[in-house]
């Protein structure tokens, strides 16, 4: 009896250790910020998205995904109607549990021709079974979906 709880003991010590090590590769080393970038529309105009602020709200690599995804889909869905330049800056993001009772979410503010916008974005997630597998790949299409939306919203609230 006492054999097979020494080896209980060691084996549940094992998996802890296992599971700590894994989860230590899960800590980020934060960064002092994610400066702007410049991406250029159809039309010509520069697309300017500032995650400054949503550094501050939710880190990396959220912050991150949004400047990688954002810009990209504001030059896709607005096209020529960015020609002039716009600027874009993220202040807050909120991924939900999923289902629309608790949506993702995200706010900011574009600024287009001296004409300044608030754009709220809404965007429902759905969980898959793959998401338990795949964490952060589920979490970045999830951004990317956010990122769409918010370009599309923007679209809509400049009246095109």
């Amino acid at each position: 009896m006492l054999g097979n709880l020494l080896t209980r003991r060691g084996a549940l010590v094992g998996v802890a250790a296992f599971a700590a090590g894994g989860l230590s590769g899960c800590n980020t080393t934060p960064s002092a910020g994610i400066q702007p970038v410049a991406a250029s529309g159809p039309g010509g105009g520069a697309i300017d998205v500032d995650t400054t602020p949503l550094v501050a709200y939710v880190g990396n690599p959220t912050a991150g995904w949004v400047q990688q995804s954002l810009p990209g889909a504001l030059a896709q869905v607005l096209g020529s109607r960015a020609s002039g330049g716009l600027h874009v800056r993220i202040d807050t993001l909120y991924l939900g549990n999923g289902g629309p009772g608790d949506p993702d979410r995200m706010r900011g503010v574009a600024i287009l021709g001296g004409r300044t916008i608030n754009v709220r974005a809404v965007s429902t997630y759905w969980p898959s079974p793959t998401d338990q597998a795949l964490p952060e790949q589920a979490l970045q299409g999830r951004v990317q979906a956010l990122s769409t939306a918010f370009a599309y919203r923007l679209r809509r609230k400049m009246g095109s």
